[in-house]
């Protein structure tokens, strides 16, 4: 982790985001130093923007870069009953298997990708006092970011290093000491108040205070704080989203009124686009790849999936036996409907959606469900219908069970990487996961809910970072 620590100032000026009308685009600056590169509300600007860069991640194959989100799928889709490899080989085979290894590249790269997240957003929150007009807006974006990423750390990692601000390179106690979840789930807490407490709406690719208030909806729910969920899906839904009446235009027709946080990405650009896309079906003309879809989500999808089904996954044309996840398709396809984003599949488009509104509608009923068995209350009916009724699923409904809020939303996110954390956080992930392990011939068991600390950080630590069980 040292490394991340060293990063100049300059380093990240430069690597500015380009993702529609939500980013800026000044032209970079040479030859800076990293002290007392932030004397201006502007040149404050440019490191805002470097903390989306962060998560966006750097669109290569190389091992030493930060990939941000773009391999975000194999650590949780492919942990979960909903998506597999083609051909079972290599470090990606290890997440589908559960047999991972500390020294799996894409957890380390993931684990790097998110402190360097961190820092970014440290970074800026230690230069706020350059800031004028916009002091708070930037706030309430670092402290969003920050926030969003130590959730992802947390749930797929447990007990983590607490950074809540630059650190230096040699203060190896603080990189390295894991604190308790208890402890970075009141960081998260108060940074998404804090965000939205000083926020609007007016970005989708950006923070916003919706996104914080869905993301504080989210980890309320993960830590069984029902009622304060409910207000804050309330909250959103008061915000004016809506769904989208066609479900392929939440995909296709980016900065749709139902997106409420997004990863932007820019087609045929280096330095905006992404490669998962490409990773996900063969338009670069492999008969390998990854996070294809398992027969039990495809299964899911045919029973309940309604007009969703056909936009989530398709057969592949080259292997007809695997099913293609199509929410992303770089490359189009004529059949759907849907348009090439990008010349060349590994230089796609695609924005990554991690928060819509469709989902906090479901979190609305999972909040009024306050973890019991069923409910029966009109305002979670109403939300849990609005759902259906959008997929072309229009039964009367009188009575939501949990199994079927779990359900609906496996289908209604499929592919969207949710599903491994829905399951833990209706406490179904090893009843699931076992069932799913036994009939794949996979060797799931309780302790690989967490990914290892990866092996490269322990070293770098002397010791000092503590590995989670069963690794």
């Amino acid at each position: 982790m040292n490394k991340l620590y060293i990063i100049t100032i300059a380093a990240l000026s430069m690597m500015l985001m380009g993702c529609g009308d939500d980013f800026l685009n000044p032209a970079p600056t040479a030859n800076i130093s990293a002290t007392g590169y932030y004397l201006t509300e502007a040149q404050l600007e440019s490191g805002v923007i470097s903390m989306y860069d962060g998560i966006q991640g750097v669109n290569s194959t190389s091992t030493n870069d930060n990939h941000g989100i773009q391999r975000e799928f194999y650590l949780t889709e492919m942990r979960s009953d909903n998506t597999k490899t083609k051909s079972s080989e290599g470090e990606a085979a290890q997440f589908e298997n559960y047999t991972l290894e500390s020294t799996n590249g894409i957890v380390t790269d993931y684990y790097r990708s998110m402190y360097d997240v961190i820092f970014r957003a440290n970074t800026v929150l230690e230069n706020l006092d350059v800031a004028t007009t916009k002091r708070a807006q930037f706030e309430g974006e670092a402290k969003f970011v920050r926030a969003y990423a130590y959730f992802n750390l947390v749930r797929l990692y447990g007990d983590v290093p607490l950074l809540d601000r630059v650190v230096d390179p040699l203060d190896t106690d603080v990189q390295f000491t894991r604190v308790a979840t208890s402890t970075i789930y009141e960081l998260i807490v108060s940074d998404l108040m804090a965000a939205a407490g000083s926020l609007d709406n007016s970005f989708k690719t950006r923070a916003s205070r919706a996104g914080a208030q869905g993301l504080l909806a989210k980890v309320h729910l993960t830590l069984g704080n029902y009622s304060e969920a409910r207000s804050l899906c309330e909250a959103v839904v008061g915000s004016g989203f809506g769904l989208e009446s066609n479900f392929k235009d939440i995909f296709y027709n980016e900065g749709n009124n139902e997106v409420i946080f997004s990863v932007g990405f820019i087609s045929d650009d280096a330095n905006d686009s992404q490669n998962f896309s490409a990773e996900m079906l063969n338009a670069v003309g492999r008969t390998t790849g990854v996070n294809y879809v398992t027969a039990e989500a495809k299964a899911a999808l045919d029973a309940i999936g309604g007009n969703r089904a056909k936009y989530s996954y398709r057969q592949d044309a080259l292997q007809p036996i695997f099913d293609q996840v199509v929410k992303f398709l770089p490359n189009g396809d004529d059949n759907l409907g849907i348009s090439a984003i990008s010349n060349d599949p590994t230089l796609a488009g695609n924005d990554w959606i991690v928060l819509r509104y469709a989902d906090v509608l479901l979190m609305h009923v999972e909040a009024i469900m306050a973890g019991g068995s069923n409910t029966t209350d009109p305002a979670a009916i109403a939300s849990f219908k609005a759902v259906r009724d959008r997929a072309g699923i229009t039964d009367p409904i009188f009575e939501i069970t949990k199994q079927a809020l779990l359900d609906e939303r496996r289908v209604e996110l499929a592919f969207e990487n949710h599903r491994l954390f829905d399951l833990i956080r209706f406490g179904s992930a090893i009843d699931v996961l076992t069932t799913f392990s036994s009939e794949n011939g996979y060797g799931f068991s309780g302790t690989d809910l967490l990914l290892p600390i990866p092996e490269r950080e322990i070293g770098l630590s002397n010791g000092l970072l503590t590995q989670n069980p069963g690794y």
